[in-house]
């Protein structure tokens, strides 16, 4: 079996989607790749117990849509990201009551337990305040853009291929988000300072 899993890591995802109509268990090497990512993004989003949820369902649907996969749509990642996005959507208002509630606690859902981030906890919980009530407030179609950039870590053509849109209209929502941001949290909030700048023009 180890020389089985080996195989399966040398190969790229496209590749494994292909292969795993014929061999299922190919497919489990695309959790292991993008099942931690994509959790801890939809983690920040809506919590952990519908974050679980959501990684269980995005595989789920991708394995039984395998078959209709297409890479002129844009690579694994994209797709993967793109049916996570889509069942985040489905949970809007939860996600705004969960920003709601972040901004009255503090509480932090990807932060909260790791001991080595104990030092940065009482900075990160008083930005968490202010950030969760500005991102409560930002329109769903501006906030899944900036923080696909910014948590997901996705390149601006990243993000155009999990939304089906053009960059451009991607980066107008991402300043339109950061405009509304700053206003709220300031010029040292993180989603603000545009972390993705970098990313933006691969």
């Amino acid at each position: 079996m180890g020389s089985l899993d080996a195989a399966y890591q040398e190969r790229d995802d496209a590749s494994l989607v292909a292969e795993s109509l014929g061999d299922p268990g190919c497919f489990g090497e695309l959790f292991r790749r993008h099942a931690p990512p994509l959790h801890r993004y939809a983690a920040r989003r809506l919590g952990g117990d519908l974050a679980d949820d959501i990684v269980a369902e995005t595989f789920h649907q991708a394995f039984r849509g395998r078959g209709g996969y297409d890479s002129a749509r844009g690579d694994v990642r994209a797709w993967l990201w793109r049916i996570t996005t889509n069942l985040i959507r489905r949970h809007h208002r939860s996600e705004v009551r969960f920003y709601r509630a972040l901004a009255r606690t503090g509480v932090d859902p990807v932060l909260e337990g790791h001991a080595d981030l104990v030092a940065d906890r009482v900075t990160a919980a008083a930005e968490t305040v202010r950030l969760s009530a500005a991102l409560a407030d930002l329109r769903k179609e501006e906030r899944d853009v900036l923080l696909l950039t910014a948590w997901g870590e996705l390149t601006y053509q990243q993000v155009a291929d999990v939304l089906g849109i053009p960059v451009g209209t991607v980066r107008s929502r991402i300043n339109r988000a950061r405009t509304k941001i700053r206003k709220s949290v300031g010029d040292g909030g993180a989603l603000a300072d545009g972390p993705a700048d970098g990313l933006a023009d691969e």
